[in-house]
C-alpha cells in the first residue's frame, strides 16, 4: 500500500506520498532538537547523526500510527462510529510514540554502554512529539471526513435520482393504463354506434398514439409541440364519436412550443373533460387550451353526466405526483362549480 497510490487514496482519501515526506521531515527535525542540545554536539557529523537516528525512528512512528488509523477505519467505517475510531486513535498514538521511544532509547543506550531510564524530564520532551503525531493524524482525519462526506452525499443524492425515477416510471405505468381502460370504453361505443369502417380507423389512430407513447415513454418531459400533436390526434379520434360537439380552443404561441410539460398531462386533462361531461348537440362542450404566464391552462364549463362511467381516480394524481417529483412545481387547480380549470407548469429549464 506505501507504493501503490491507488491504495493509498483508497484508504486515506488522498495521495499522501508528499505529505507523509514532509510530515516526516519536520517532525524529525523536531525530535532530533528536542531529544539532543545542539551545543553538546559540536561536529556536523554528530548533529546529522542525531537527524539520522530521529528520522529513523520518526518514521517507524509515522507509519505505525497510519497503519493504526487505517485498520481502525477498517473496523469502524460508519460515521456514527467516528467518535469511537478517533479516541482509540488519540490513546495509540500516545501509546505508539511512547513505546517506540522506550525501544529506540533503550537500543541507542545499549551502544553507548548507559543505562535508558523515563524521566520526568523526558516525558516533557515526548510532550511535543505526541502533540505534533496527533496534529498530523487529525490532518488525516480530516480530509477522510470530508472525502467520505461528498461520497455520502453523492450516494445519497444518486439513491434519491433512482428513487424519484423509479416513481416516475411507475406514474408513467400507471397513467398509460389509465389512457387504455378509457380509450377502450371510447371504442366500444363507436363500435355500438358507428359502422366497422369507422371502428378501423379509431383503431389505426389509435395506433398511431401508441407509437407516440412508446417514443415518449422514456422520458419524464417532453415539448408542447409534442405533447400538442399527440392530444390533437387523441382529440381526432373523439371527435369520430362526438362530431361537431367537442369543439377545441387552442390558443398556443410559437414561442412556447418547446417549453416542456410531463408526458400525457394535456391528454389525461382533455380525456377527464370529455368524460365527465355532458357533449350533445343541445350541450356542446368546448375545451379552451391556452398558454398563460408560463403555464398550460385547460379550461371548460361544467356539464356533468347523470350517470358517470367508472372511474379510476388516476388522472389529476397522477399529473400533480409526476410534476412533484420531476421539478417540485404543483398543478392548480380550480373548481367553482361552473368551470373547471386547470393550469400546467411549463418548465423552460
Amino acid at each position: 500500500m506505501l507504493l501503490n497510490k491507488e491504495k493509498r487514496i483508497q484508504y486515506l482519501g488522498f495521495d499522501d506520498l508528499w505529505f507523509a515526506t514532509l510530515g516526516i521531515l519536520i517532525l524529525s527535525g523536531v525530535a532530533a532538537y528536542l531529544f539532543n542540545d545542539p551545543a553538546l554536539m559540536p561536529s556536523w557529523f554528530e548533529k546529522i547523526l542525531s537527524w539520522v537516528i530521529s528520522l529513523f525512528f520518526t518514521t517507524i512512528d509515522w507509519f505505525l500510527n497510519r497503519s493504526i488509523m487505517i485498520y481502525l477505519r477498517k473496523k469502524f467505517p460508519a460515521f456514527t462510529d467516528d467518535a469511537q475510531r478517533i479516541t482509540l486513535l488519540f490513546f495509540a498514538i500516545v501509546i505508539t510514540v511512547v513505546a517506540v521511544d522506550i525501544i529506540g532509547g533503550t537500543l541507542i543506550s545499549q551502544i553507548q554502554g548507559v543505562n535508558y531510564f523515563i524521566s520526568w524530564s523526558r516525558i516533557k520532551v515526548l510532550l511535543p512529539i505526541i502533540i505534533i503525531s496527533i496534529m498530523s493524524m487529525a490532518i488525516y482525519e480530516a480530509i477522510y471526513y470530508n472525502v467520505r462526506l461528498k461520497k455520502s452525499v453523492q450516494e445519497e443524492e444518486h439513491s434519491k435520482r433512482l428513487l424519484v425515477q423509479a416513481q416516475l416510471d411507475a406514474l408513467l405505468n400507471q397513467a398509460q393504463p389509465h389512457f387504455f381502460f378509457n380509450t377502450l370504453n371510447t371504442l366500444r361505443d363507436i363500435i355500438d354506434q358507428n359502422s366497422k369502417e369507422e371502428a378501423k380507423e379509431f383503431v389505426d389512430k389509435l395506433s398511431d398514439m401508441y407509437r407516440f407513447l412508446l417514443e415518449a415513454g422514456q422520458e419524464n418531459l417532453v415539448p408542447l409541440k409534442n405533447e400538442l400533436r399527440f392530444a390533437k390526434a387523441y382529440i381526432h379520434i373523439q371527435s369520430e364519436r362526438f362530431g361537431e360537439n367537442l369543439k377545441l380552443d387552442w390558443d398556443i404561441p410559437d414561442a412556447a412550443l418547446y417549453a416542456r410539460l410531463v408526458p400525457m398531462s394535456l391528454q389525461l386533462l382533455l380525456e377527464n373533460a370529455i368524460k365527465h361531461n355532458v357533449i350533445s348537440k343541445a350541450k356542446p362542450l368546448t375545451i379552451h387550451v391556452a398558454v398563460k404566464d408560463d403555464h398550460l391552462v385547460v379550461e371548460n364549463k361544467i356539464a356533468p353526466k347523470s350517470t358517470q362511467l367508472p372511474s379510476t381516480k388516476v388522472g389529476l394524481a397522477n399529473i400533480e405526483k409526476r410534476y412533484a417529483l420531476i421539478s417540485g412545481q404543483s398543478i392548480d387547480i380550480q373548481n367553482n362549480g361552473q368551470r373547471f380549470r386547470v393550469s400546467l407548469p411549463l418548465v423552460t429549464n
